[in-house]
């Protein structure tokens, strides 16, 4: 048994170098190419149908799309973004970010794309409700390599979830040690509220959502940006030493050991990858309950989730490391560099306030990932199935509070990130095509959707 654990391991290990760039950082770029790279040369416009049009509803569907988006944002924002980013920087130094915003960028039109296609090919489930995503689409590649396909992302999905949530239920709890609570009652406290929350369905999550999401993440950037305003004057230095050290190697410093430009390639763009999901297909379970008029528009908040998760809260989270200068201290873990950029000016607060952000990001994870994990469940198996999977998820998490291997469980979640990540990108790269005559549509039907609204913007001039 531990020799088959050992080659999982090791296949999660080596996948997440060479391989997951290669995969995710050339498919983006290939579908950025056979889209124009849409996300840049249409930005202003897809921010007015995004940013602009936050409660908009404009077609079938059980929430609005600002809703919908809010809850797959819940899923990609989460304890990463304060504590991932740091530790890219510890092992890749500053130029490691520039990576991480060019993968992000290229994984704008990947998201943008796994989106458009769940909408085009999302169907009504026994219940009624809008139900999508990879399992649907890749089924629609045809024959039995696209069943087979849908079939094992469903899978794959569904069981990588198991650890995935185990381990952000025990990143939750942990950060409550701070306040000398038991991680287990608050366990038990977590898996209460998301059985609650997940048994209303995808309208009590998107509620929740909508409330949850907006809120935390400002407290967090209004935090971050106490932080970065305290350390003004090595603001223009840090934002320097991202485009220098992408290109060069960057020598040891106080405890900063050095890196090169692998290194900074390598850790940036994992931190690209792990922050925004694009590639992993999880995004369109939730984007496809939207009420929404044509895939394309609903596809143009895969790139402002990708902005807001990555080029938004993950940036500020680097400058809050970089200009405070905790990164070269030599005294703190990678994973702490985040709290103490905190502690640096609000002192012991800054404990309790990077607890909290951490327990809200986790928490909005986790009750969207059970929701994930049931649409997979749901596919293979029927709704009834689907259900009752959820509380697997649920009792996995209390569970992991008595004493799991973290760092085995991360190896684990890796390994099956890796076998759903192949299929989902191996199906939306054969299918960008059907994304491009989307777009075409969209963008060139007169007097419908893009036409129209620039139309309507004229007549308010």
């Amino acid at each position: 048994m531990q020799g088959f654990l050992d080659i999982l391991v090791g296949f999660a290990n080596w996948f997440w170098g060479i391989p997951i760039l290669i995969l995710i950082g050339g498919g983006g770029a290939y579908i950025s190419l056979r889209l124009g790279f849409i996300q840049i040369r249409k930005f202003p416009y897809l921010c007015s149908q995004t940013f602009g049009k936050m409660f908009a509803k404009t077609g079938e569907g059980e929430v609005s799309p600002f809703s919908a988006a809010c809850a797959a944002l819940a899923s990609s924002i989460g304890a990463s973004n304060i504590v991932g980013v740091p530790v890219a920087i510890a092992m890749g130094g500053p130029g490691s970010i520039f990576w991480m915003w060019v993968l992000a960028i290229l994984g704008c039109a990947t998201k943008y794309a796994e989106i458009a296609l769940g909408i085009k090919y999302r169907e009504k489930n026994e219940d009624g409700e809008w139900a999508g995503g990879p399992f649907y689409y890749l089924r629609a590649l045809g024959g039995p390599v696209g069943k087979f396909l849908g079939a094992f992302y469903a899978f794959g999905l569904m069981i990588e979830l198991i650890p995935s949530l185990a381990t952000q239920g025990l990143s939750a709890t942990s950060q409550f040690a701070v306040f000398g609570v038991s991680q287990t009652v608050v366990g038990i406290i977590i898996a209460a509220i998301v059985t609650i929350v997940c048994i209303g369905g995808i309208t009590r999550i998107a509620k929740v959502m909508d409330l949850m999401v907006p809120i935390m993440a400002v407290v967090y950037l209004l935090g971050a940006l106490v932080i970065i305003g305290a350390n003004i004057g090595n603001l223009i230095p840090s934002l320097a030493s991202i485009f220098i050290y992408a290109f060069t190697p960057h020598a040891a410093i106080g405890g900063f050991a050095g890196s090169t430009i692998a290194l900074a390639l390598r850790w940036g763009a994992a931190r690209g990858v792990y922050s925004n999901e694009a590639g992993f297909g999880t995004a369109p379970a939730a984007h496809c309950t939207a009420s929404v008029d044509h895939p394309i528009r609903q596809a143009a908040w895969g790139v402002f989730e990708v902005v807001v998760d990555t080029l938004i809260v993950c940036t500020v989270t680097a400058l809050c490391v970089l200009t405070s200068g905790v990164w070269i201290n030599g005294t703190y873990e990678s994973g702490a560099l985040g709290q103490a950029a905190f502690n640096s000016v609000f002192g012991s607060a800054g404990d309790y306030f990077v607890a909290i952000c951490v327990f809200m990001f986790v928490m909005s994870t986790i009750i969207v990932c059970v929701f994930y994990g049931q649409r997979q469940a749901e596919f293979l198996f029927g709704v009834k199935f689907g259900k009752a999977w959820r509380f697997v998820y649920i009792i996995f998490m209390v569970i992991a509070t008595l004493g799991f291997d973290l760092t085995f469980m991360y190896q684990l979640t890796d390994f099956f990130l890796a076998i759903i990540i192949i299929p989902n990108m191996i199906g939306v790269i054969m299918m960008a095509g059907q994304v491009k005559e989307l777009q075409d549509e969209y963008y060139n039907t007169p007097g419908k959707f893009y036409l129209a609204d620039v139309a309507a913007k004229q007549a308010k001039k």
